[in-house]
């Protein structure tokens, strides 16, 4: 969608209790009040008393009401008889996401280079890095680039500095291969927010040099996971994943290499789901609506 388009684009996410007539009292609602729905995805985890997930885009030029007062009165015709979590998402607002870092660079310059070209609607009003290695790419995307180093004396301080940087200037966080582990007192202040870049096929090959468990192991797939950071290490609700077939006769290098591929495209498709409002959190898994 070019960015001239979003101004007039609104999204509507819902999680509630499955039963007859949510499609029909939601999109009737819209159209008495002007809007015109122009994408609608549904999903029921079961027929017989499960949830109903929607996510909806409506076009809101020709709206009778102001949409503070559209909300209102969508909350009480029909949000509360439905028993209904729901949110309405203004593609003009732009999500405001921080880009965390170490040293590799791939995915990093993937987020930057996707949004230099429009690809993915979000603004970066800012990078940390606890290295400063790559405060000339930022520079090169004139991107403020803050170096915070982080040793195990001064872990807590730090990540003060990155919240006092962080408060009311950003909606969310990409880890862009940042190679810190962040506490459960700075995951609080972002739930479903911080999307982390995991360089294997999560469950399989956790923790450190996956591509050479994978070397030793002879696998003859690896891949890449975008979740959500929780207090769980690597365990968060998964966003997205993929994978590239390999044989016996690729070393750790050209394994790596491939890895790093895979997760620059994850992480990006990751985060254009999250940024236009695709993603509802279930528990521990996600409802992704499609990008196609």
């Amino acid at each position: 969608m070019k960015l001239a388009d979003r101004s007039t684009v609104a999204r509507l996410l819902i999680t509630c209790p499955d039963r007859p007539g949510i499609i029909a009292q939601v999109t009737t609602f819209l159209k008495d009040h002007g809007a015109n729905i122009t994408d609608l995805d549904q999903h029921s985890s079961d027929p017989e008393n499960g949830s109903f997930f929607m996510r909806l885009e409506f076009q809101t030029p020709h709206l009778d009401i102001s949409s503070k007062t559209l909300e209102e009165k969508f909350g009480n015709e029909v949000g509360t008889p439905f028993n209904m979590d729901w949110q309405i998402h203004y593609a003009a607002n732009l999500k405001r996401m921080a880009l965390f870092v170490s040293k590799y660079d791939h995915a990093f310059l993937e987020v930057l280079w996707r949004w230099s070209r429009q690809e993915l609607p979000i603004t970066i009003p800012f990078i940390i890095s606890n290295h400063p290695d790559l405060k000339g790419a930022a520079e090169h995307f004139k991107v403020p680039f803050h170096h915070i180093p982080v040793t195990a004396n001064t872990k807590s301080q730090a990540e003060e500095q990155m919240l006092a940087l962080c408060e009311n200037k950003v909606d969310g966080i990409i880890l862009a291969r940042y190679m810190q582990i962040l506490s459960d007192k700075f995951i609080q202040h972002y739930p479903s927010k911080i999307i982390n870049i995991h360089h294997s096929f999560l469950p399989a090959f956790v923790g450190a040099n996956p591509y050479q468990q994978a070397y030793d192991k002879g696998v003859k797939l690896i891949g890449a996971t975008a979740h959500y950071v929780t207090k769980d290490l690597d365990m968060g609700p998964i966003i997205a994943q993929d994978v590239v077939r390999v044989n016996h006769r690729l070393n750790v290098e050209e394994l790596r290499e491939l890895g790093q591929y895979v997760e620059r495209t994850v992480l990006a498709r990751a985060i254009k789901s999250h940024v236009e409002d695709r993603i509802i959190v279930d528990g521990n898994k996600t409802v992704v609506f499609s990008l196609d």
